[in-house]
């Protein structure tokens, strides 16, 4: 059976989750998401019996509660979904996306956050400077259909039900709550989100990110963190600093949908870092390692 993938999210590690899980010890206790999107990597995790227990926190607090009842009643949430995907169907399309992502910014509910990532465009959620979520529909089709959604949605709580704590918490909270048994994976705002990008419900302080990242250290805690990249000639965000100590691996995470359109496809590398305290031998980081050498790029970020 693949691995139920219910929430359509843009910059979901799903696609790299099989090279991800290769630097993941399988006696770890717990899987600790503190910015967990889609949760990809711990519905991966659950698939592979990696882990015995799954914390998600995420601050985008509908997103989270939507990653806990799908779990704890999924059926309700398959239920209320094939009712709002089915009012599109009634009249203009178009017309009744707006008007749940109306509703939805004024009663935050899981289930029309669900319909408006599976709709929108390229499934990129997008939040003006009130908070609301401002993305438009994508005209050429329709989002997730609900049977599709439905075998999703089961898959899911069938992998975590009574196996997950979810959390809206600012990810320090949850890091300073980790221990030596953990494992935790980051997949963080990219740097420069914050204030002028709408991508993300909250951006990032870098510098406290790498002050969270030192106390890690501190303690022990084994870490591993998806952060910056590059699409053919550009990057996105800076690399993390080298006193962290971090091995540092490039993962190729395919061609980038957006250059296939412009018709000059091309690869994106996305870097992912491993503390000291992640037991993982070199000759298995290697199997994994994107083998093509590095260009010199120049900076973009998103």
């Amino acid at each position: 059976m693949a691995i139920p993938h219910p929430i359509p999210y843009q910059g979901s590690k799903r696609n790299l989750a099989k090279y991800i899980l290769e630097c993941i010890p399988n006696n770890v206790e717990r899987i600790v998401e503190p910015f967990a999107g889609s949760a990809a990597i711990s519905i991966a995790c659950a698939d592979q019996k990696i882990g015995n227990h799954y914390w998600l926190n995420d601050i985008n607090e509908p997103l989270a509660k939507l990653l806990s009842k799908m779990a704890s009643n999924p059926n309700e949430v398959i239920q209320r979904y094939e009712y709002i995907w089915n009012g599109q169907l009634e009249g203009d399309s178009k017309e009744h996306y707006n008007f749940i992502r109306s509703e939805f910014n004024n009663t935050h509910e899981p289930e029309m956050l669900l319909y408006l990532l599976a709709r929108c465009v390229k499934n990129a959620v997008r939040y003006n400077e009130k908070g609301e979520f401002n993305q438009g529909p994508d005209n050429r089709r329709k989002g997730k259909n609900p049977i599709k959604m439905a075998n999703d949605i089961q898959g899911y709580g069938e992998l975590l039900q009574n196996k997950i704590t979810v959390t809206s918490l600012d990810y320090v909270e949850v890091l300073k709550d980790t221990q030596t048994s953990d494992l935790i994976y980051m997949d963080p705002p990219y740097q420069g989100t914050k204030g002028s990008s709408k991508r993300y419900i909250q951006g990032l302080d870098f510098e406290k990110f790498i002050e969270a990242l030192e106390d890690l250290n501190k303690r022990n805690i084994p870490y591993i963190i998806s952060f910056d990249g590059s699409t053919g000639n550009k990057i996105y965000g800076s690399s993390l600093p080298d006193y962290l100590n971090l091995r540092r691996i490039n993962l190729n995470a395919g061609t980038s949908s957006q250059s296939t359109l412009t018709g000059n496809p091309e690869q994106t590398i996305e870097a992912l870092y491993i503390s000291k305290d992640v037991k993982i031998s070199e000759n298995k980081l290697k199997k994994i390692q994107y083998s093509s050498s590095p260009k010199q790029l120049s900076l973009e970020i998103d």
